[in-house]
């Protein structure tokens, strides 16, 4: 595999699992030094996996609906590792399963907090710090939850239609001060967050049955489009949202 993030600086925002691991061991294994910035101690097998590898990492617990955690984890970040070239805000819930009128107040503003807020405020020091050294990519995870709405989950449509719009907003705002700002939308992916779908049979049978691929995504999958969004490859790319999920939304 090529090192074609040889002395890049990667920051990952919910890496302890599923995408944002395997987002954060693909960037290593092309040379990047990543950090992490996570809430779930479970991000501490990340770096050790990176590590093992004989690569760099630092994780640094972080709440993305804090601001002023959010700018600390950008700041350790370049205090550790010399820069920040790169990032993957990835962090995010899922809100409880009940109908629009069932969702309590709290529900929804815990899933905006760290869903939509959390992306706005990586984001805020994340270009702040890129317009100071030059630029850099930012790539946010929406969700097709982003560009369709499903029910029984209000809360977390409406905080990925808004990253979605952020992601715009940042696009077209940066471009020409050499930050390329994307997301992307995934499908349905088998990462612990989604375990309790897949493991019940009849829900987890109708999910797939409406994919055209007739299988969830693997985390590894999505993580190559992070990888390329964030590449040379994609240096005419900004303020979009690029679908990967199996044709779900080509209906």
């Amino acid at each position: 595999m090529s090192k074609d993030f040889e002395g890049k600086v990667v920051l990952i925002t919910g890496a302890a699992t599923g995408i944002g691991r395997a987002t954060a061991l693909a960037f290593a294994k092309r040379g990047a030094k990543v950090a992490i910035g996570d809430i779930d101690h479970r991000a501490e097998e990340t770096v050790q996996l990176i590590e093992g590898e004989g690569g760099e990492s630092a994780f640094f617990k972080t709440d993305v609906s804090n601001l002023a955690q959010v700018k600390l984890l950008v700041e350790n970040t370049n205090k550790v590792f010399g820069g920040l070239h790169h990032a993957f805000n990835n962090a995010g819930v899922l809100p409880p399963t009940k109908s629009f009128v069932e969702m309590t107040e709290e529900d929804f503003d815990h899933t905006i907090a760290i869903d939509l807020k959390g992306v706005f405020l990586a984001m805020k020091y994340e270009i702040e710090f890129m317009e100071k050294s030059g630029g850099g990519t930012i790539v946010n995870t929406a969700s097709v939850a982003g560009l369709i709405a499903d029910p029984f989950m209000a809360p977390y449509v409406a905080a990925k239609h808004g990253v979605v719009g952020l992601t715009k907003a940042a696009g077209i705002e940066y471009a020409q001060k050499g930050i390329r700002v994307n997301g992307i939308a995934p499908g349905l992916v088998q990462t612990p967050m989604t375990q309790r779908w897949l493991e019940d049979p009849e829900f987890s049978k109708a999910l797939v049955g409406q994919i055209p691929i007739q299988r969830p995504a693997k985390p590894e999958e999505i993580a190559e489009m992070v990888i390329f969004l964030s590449s040379p490859g994609a240096s005419y790319a900004a303020g979009h949202t690029f679908v990967i999920d199996g044709g779900y939304t080509a209906h």
